[in-house]
């Protein structure tokens, strides 16, 4: 059974119990199932990259793809994208690609006789940007300041985004030929990372018959608008979080700052991500609590990319991903939660 088809109130003995439909499932629920439905339009058989796309959405942060040339990253963010009814902007990251093409430039105006800012590409609602470890780190660099504080601050003036602002960028593996690797402060600015992966035999062959002679993206239209969105993501922020769930999230991110194979764990600002982003994950599921299912299932889309290992790490085989889950395994989970009621806080 597919995760997404599993409800985490009956996984497990710490999950929470049935407490009738809640207030969000009219709204965000169903707003993430119409927007994923339209993208699955153009994406077949990736329900969890949809969702996870959905639920950065909502949790207010910004989306990585990486995976091999071919399976279908910038189709996911352009449908994304298109499935808003927003300010979208598409950038193609290039090795003479500068910081000014992503952020704005001023112009001096012989009629005003002064300098005009003209903003770039990054002033949208949704900035896909393919290919971002093609440029330097300098131009890479160009998105710290938008990403984290929502603002772009050119010749000492400040610029302020509106919301809601997400970046959805791809990315080929380092390994790649003409690919630079993302700076630690850029990757852990990326609330997660997912990769497509190749499809199934049943949907590759459904993409041929659907997609040999249309592009479904030519015919795919908004389902949502940025108002929506916004309203959206402000029931999320509304979700109950319990101390003890906090303190498990800070047990998951202490433990990586512990583990002997990782020289470098997850930073404060990853946790805070993992929690925005499972409040997110339990709205789309109709609840308005969370629950450590939530945090399980988003550790590795969350955490591996912000990871780095030792050198012996690296020569046993291992990588984020297992030691994450073998960390998973090891930290104790709240075994009060199951009697948390949504509503007593």
């Amino acid at each position: 059974m597919d995760d997404l088809d599993r409800d985490p109130r009956v996984a497990g003995t710490h999950a929470a119990p049935a407490l009738g439909k809640p207030a969000l499932s009219d709204s965000v629920r169903a707003a993430g199932a119409r927007i994923a439905a339209n993208i699955e339009q153009v994406i077949e058989g990736k329900r969890n990259a949809v969702r996870l796309g959905l639920t950065v959405l909502l949790a207010e942060g910004h989306l990585l793809i990486e995976d091999v040339p071919g399976v279908g990253k910038t189709k996911y963010a352009k449908a994304l994208a298109r499935s808003i009814d927003c300010s979208v902007r598409r950038v193609q990251f290039t090795p003479d690609l500068l910081p000014s093409d992503i952020t704005g430039v001023s112009v001096y105006n012989a009629e005003e006789r002064d300098f005009e800012f003209k903003p770039g590409p990054v002033f949208a609602n949704i900035v896909v940007g393919d290919e971002i470890n093609r440029a330097s780190p300098k131009t890479q660099a160009a998105l710290l300041e938008c990403m984290e504080e929502r603002q772009v601050t050119v010749d000492g003036v400040t610029n302020f985004l509106e919301a809601p602002f997400m970046v959805l960028a791809t990315q080929n593996p380092i390994d790649m030929e003409g690919t630079y690797p993302l700076p630690e402060a850029q990757r852990d600015r990326f609330t997660a990372r997912i990769s497509m992966g190749y499809p199934d035999r049943n949907s590759e062959i459904a993409m041929l018959n659907e997609h040999a002679s249309l592009d479904p993206l030519d015919s795919l239209r908004p389902v949502s608008d940025a108002t929506e969105v916004r309203a959206l993501i402000a029931a999320v922020r509304r979700v109950h979080v319990s101390e003890a769930i906090k303190a498990y999230a800070v047990d998951l991110a202490e433990s990586t700052r512990r583990a002997a194979e990782i020289r470098l764990g997850a930073s404060p600002r990853a946790t805070l991500q993992l929690l925005r982003s499972a409040k997110a994950w339990a709205a789309l599921d109709g609840r308005e609590y969370v629950i450590p299912d939530d945090l399980q299932f988003l550790l590795i889309p969350v955490f591996a990319h912000r990871l780095l290992l030792t050198t012996d790490a690296h020569i046993g085989g291992r990588t984020a991903e297992d030691i994450l889950g073998r960390l998973a395994q090891s930290t104790p989970i709240p075994v009060d939660e199951s009697a948390s009621v949504h509503g007593m806080r």
